[in-house]
């Protein structure tokens, strides 16, 4: 049977779930990217995505995935040669690298810990660049949510680490599968340039990427010599300054950023937005610990609150329990990347989802072992509903009182 009734139940870890209302903003006509109407728009998006990112300072909106705005953070902050100190946590924080050796960079990675089951540790971050007397590394790399392990680092401990240094490097810090999702404070933390990216906590399609920039990668962009010319800041930010941009802008995406921007600052709330994020993480790895199965992350510290990572007891196929659970449920779910090819398999729990999209998806997970004779003990849903429950009462419980 070929046909599949109701909605495909998309629960990988971004492209999210775009909501309704999003799509039905993003369809609105075209209009003039000269026009004064379009320059109202560009204003509202670019003041809305400096709260997302909490900060103060410029955001620029590039028409491009996350790895463009990656690219875009390098060439802006960094000349031909210079080294970066970058860490080896998880396939994303990999590609990361790869990028930077091909721009030309002397990079220096840390893979002490490339089992790719723990974030950066700031331990390691402090003695790294203590020893680098000369200050000869311009920059550290660090990615804040791994999507493929369910890892996050503790950035605000990496900027603290950088300090006791007293080391002048750059931070950068990929927040694409946590913007919006997990709380990420951009000023508060010291970071220097944040990547971003469109398609998960900001519930809109892919096509947007985002650099948040301090007040000292701004000047060390004036001298940066790697080449560029469409990731270039200066024009961005020169036209920015009234809403335009230098180039053909994804008008229609900044249409749903629009919507998607209202519906996480004015109506529900950063800081509600992390916490009900924070709540469907715990529930579905209390669902993976019922079931008998490990979580890929290894410290609590660490456990992401926008996906979580799950291995398949050895000798079973993970990517055979996906196919299972698409076939029979019509549910994706992410793949094991990397050196967790066909052992792990992710659920993203981000973006657009509440407590019965988590129940939905924690039963397919569960109908699925059974189906493929996956070893596994039953009462990973009825785990997470009891949580679920019990914090919603202990809210409700706080609100009264």
């Amino acid at each position: 049977m070929s046909y599949s009734s109701g909605r495909q139940f998309v629960q990988i870890p971004g492209p999210t779930n775009v909501p309704e209302r999003v799509l039905r903003a993003i369809a609105r006509p075209t209009i003039d990217h000269r026009s004064p109407e379009f320059g109202r728009l560009g204003l509202e998006v670019l003041e809305g995505m400096k709260e997302v990112f909490q900060t103060s300072g410029r955001v620029v909106i590039l028409p491009c995935s996350g790895s463009g705005a990656w690219e875009s953070a390098l060439t802006n902050t960094l000349s031909p040669g210079d080294k970066i100190l970058m860490f080896d946590i998880g396939q994303f924080s990999a590609l990361w690298i790869q990028v930077a050796v091909k721009l030309g960079l002397d990079v220096e990675v840390d893979a002490a810990q490339n089992d790719w089951r723990h974030g950066v540790d700031p331990q390691v971050v402090e003695a790294r660049l203590r020893d680098d007397r000369g200050h000869k590394i311009k920059a550290v790399g660090v990615v804040h949510n791994e999507t493929s392990s369910g890892v996050t680092s503790m950035v605000g401990a990496v900027r603290e680490a950088m300090d006791r240094a007293q080391h002048p490097a750059l931070l950068l810090v990929d927040t694409i599968s946590s913007l919006a999702s997990i709380d990420f404070r951009h000023d508060e933390w010291g970071v220097d340039v944040a990547i971003g990216g469109s398609q998960k906590g900001l519930m809109l399609p892919p096509g947007l990427g985002f650099n948040a920039i301090s007040d000292k990668a701004l000047v060390a962009s004036k001298s940066a010599r790697l080449p560029k010319s469409y990731w270039d800041w200066q024009p961005m930010l020169a036209q920015n300054a009234t809403g335009f941009f230098p180039y053909t802008p994804a008008t229609n995406l900044l249409y749903g950023l629009r919507e998607s921007l209202q519906m996480l600052l004015r109506e529900e709330g950063l800081q509600n937005v992390f916490a009900r994020h924070r709540r469907h993480g715990e529930a579905t790895r209390r669902a993976a610990r019922a079931w008998g199965l490990e979580n890929v992350a290894l410290n609590p510290k660490e456990y992401s609150s926008s996906v979580t990572a799950i291995y398949t007891p050895a000798g079973h196929s993970a990517d055979e329990l996906r196919k299972v659970i698409l076939e029979r449920f019509n549910m994706p779910l992410g793949s094991g990347l990397g050196k967790f090819q066909n052992k792990v398999f992710r659920v993203g729990h981000l973006g657009d989802f509440n407590d019965l999209m988590l129940a939905g998806t924690l039963s397919g997970v569960e109908m699925g072992l059974e189906i493929a004779g996956v070893p596994h003990r039953k009462g990973g849903v009825a785990a997470a509903l009891d949580y679920l429950t019990e914090s919603l009462k202990e809210a409700a419980s706080m609100a009264r009182t």
